[in-house]
């Protein structure tokens, strides 16, 4: 695809210092922006060559052509409008946000090229010590454009989740919203959920199969507790069907049940076995 002039970075951890290498390695833009509120974080991206140039200022985004919003949700909410005062109107504006229907609604409103976009990739560690290459080759990347989304805009940001290798989805705002209450918040509520009710004193002889059911409940708290309230309907929901499933292991167990808890496990082996 064709490079931008200048893509600047709102948000330099792990997602954006990943984008950023990403970027780099395809000569995606001749510059490469990054705005943070840690002097640190600045310091460390251009040390390690991940950005040309790092501000905690945001006038630095106003020659920007593509700018990434890559904060937690409620960030990228509050800081929307001041970014809307910098910058050119032709600026294509993107957000990698794990909800979308307050960010789509929201920032379509502030800007006439925005493209809401949810790259299903990352860790559970965090900052821009661990971010890295190829970090979204091959994983899914969810786009949830309105009918008002300017269609040249939609096609530029198509291409550059293309070229970083990513399998597109395009899914309105509100039915991501539902679904990743499925298949992403709603597991990270199980894991910290299991992790909790463990007695510590049973942790030392844990084995492998609890630390990898458990292992994103290492994930940052406030980013996962703003997720998790900006997709509460939905997780509400949610958590009323994993109550109901969970019953049935319960009620076959208390009735010594062999045939029917057999039948459940059988059930869920088949439907795990979709996942490649």
């Amino acid at each position: 695809m064709k490079p931008f002039n200048t893509i600047a970075i709102v948000g330099t951890g792990l997602i954006g210092g990943s984008l950023a290498l990403d970027i780099k390695k395809h000569k995606l833009a001749q510059t490469i922006l990054g705005l943070s509120r840690s002097a640190h974080t600045i310091a460390t991206a251009k040390r390690k060559g991940i950005i040309d140039k790092g501000s905690q200022d945001i006038t630095l985004l106003k020659d920007a052509d593509f700018i990434i919003l890559a904060t937690p949700v409620k960030t990228i909410l509050a800081l929307a409008p001041a970014i809307a005062r910098e910058i050119k109107p032709t600026c294509i504006v993107i957000d990698v946000g794990s909800t979308k229907e307050k960010i789509v609604v929201r920032l379509s409103k502030l800007f006439p090229r925005f493209v809401g976009c949810h790259p299903l990739a990352g860790s559970e560690k965090r900052g821009i010590e661990n971010a890295s290459g190829n970090l979204f080759m091959n994983s899914v990347c969810i786009i949830t454009p309105l009918t008002s989304t300017d269609k040249k805009a939609l096609g530029r940001v198509t291409a550059f989740w293309r070229t970083l290798g990513a399998r597109i989805f395009f899914i309105s705002p509100q039915k991501h919203d539902l679904a990743l209450s499925f298949i992403s918040h709603f597991p990270h509520i199980i894991a910290f959920a299991l992790i909790n009710a463990v007695p510590s004193q049973y942790l030392p002889i844990a084995p492998n199969s609890l630390r990898d059911t458990t292992r994103v409940a290492s994930s940052e708290p406030e980013l996962w507790a703003d997720i998790f309230l900006t997709n509460r309907v939905n997780l509400e929901k949610t958590i009323k069907i994993f109550q109901e499933n969970l019953a049935l292991f319960q009620s076959a167990i208390r009735r010594n049940d062999k045939r029917k808890l057999i039948a459940l496990l059988e059930k869920a082996k088949n439907k795990r076995g979709i996942l490649k």
